[in-house]
Order: structure tokens, then sequence, then C-alpha cells
């Protein structure tokens, strides 16, 4: 390994925010220097994606499981259609993750499935504020963000709604019908 100076994860954040921003303004570049910089771009990344590729080729399950794990390399896997585990499975890591959270504020997650680029949720709240206390955050909100941060390659979180309770019948009501 080498030994250049790492970046810690806020500033790989803002790398790869101030990308997004260059990549921006080349696109409304005007004239071709600006679609000849966004071609060399996607070729770069191409040529990088199959560098990953043969990375993992060489690597074994176990390495290519820790290689995955690491968030940045993560996503550059889901970036290249190359990570090992199903989009589903790392979104019910992320959910099984917020879980114990949940529980303690009276509440409770599960992840029902993903189909397609769509992972349907049930959250149930407790408490005075299942919507959000003044404005802030909701627990469906920090899932939605959990599971697109998990598995970014889908496209939404849809929160269906939480089970109903299941209806109390006393047992004597059923007996006193059926002796009728």
């Amino acid at each position: 390994m080498g030994d250049g100076p790492r970046l810690a994860d806020p500033e790989v954040e803002a790398r790869l925010a101030r990308l997004d921003e260059l990549l921006a303004g080349l696109e409304s570049a005007p004239g071709p220097a600006g679609a000849t910089a966004v071609e060399a771009v996607r070729v770069l990344t191409e040529v990088y994606g199959e560098a990953l590729a043969r990375v993992l080729d060489l690597a074994g399950e176990q390495l290519s499981g820790q290689l995955a794990g690491d968030e940045l390399l993560g996503h550059l896997l889901v970036l290249h259609g190359l990570h090992p585990e199903p989009p589903a499975r790392r979104a019910a890591r992320a959910v099984d993750r917020l879980r114990p959270a949940v529980r303690e504020r009276g509440g409770d997650v599960e992840l029902v499935g993903v189909e397609g680029e769509v992972a349907r949720v049930r959250v149930s709240e407790s408490g005075g504020c299942g919507s959000g206390c003044g404005g802030g955050p909701t627990v469906a909100d920090a899932v939605r963000e959990a599971v697109l941060a998990a598995a970014p390659e889908l496209t939404a979180v849809e929160q269906l709604a939480a089970a109903p309770a299941p209806a109390f019948v006393p047992l004597d009501t059923v007996l006193v019908r059926e002796a009728r």
C-alpha cells in the first residue's frame, strides 16, 4: 500500500460533491470541449470499473465482502454494477440496524420487500412525535435515508401503512353466539 495521505469520509464526500458540480458545469458548457471532457470522464470511469472488477476477481469471496463493506468502495461497486450483495439484502441490513433505536421509541420498522428499484417498508411509530417533532425528521425519513445510502441504486422507499392491530374479540362473546 502507498504511504500517501488518506482522505477521511467527510473529505471524500466534499470531493464527490465538487465532482458533481464540475460535471454539471461541463455538461452545460457550450461547444465541443465540454462534450469531449464529459466523454473523457465517462471512458475513464469505465476503465476504472474494469480495474475494480479485476480486483474483485482476484480478491475472493471474503475480501470482496470486506471491500463491499467499505462505504466508498461499496458505492463504487454499485456504480459499476459489481456489488456482491443484492440491493434487497443491503436494504434489509440498513433496516435491521435502525430497528433497535425505533423500538426504543415505542415503534417498529420492517422491510416488506424490494420490487424493481423501490424498497417497501412498514414503519409504526408511537408517541406524540410520529410525524416529527417541531418539523424535525421522522422515523420514516431516517429509514428512507439509511436504505438509500445502503442501496443507492434504489430510486425510492415507499412507506406502507402500519399493519392494523388484531381485533380483540372476547371469548365469552363467541361462546354465547355459538350456544344460540
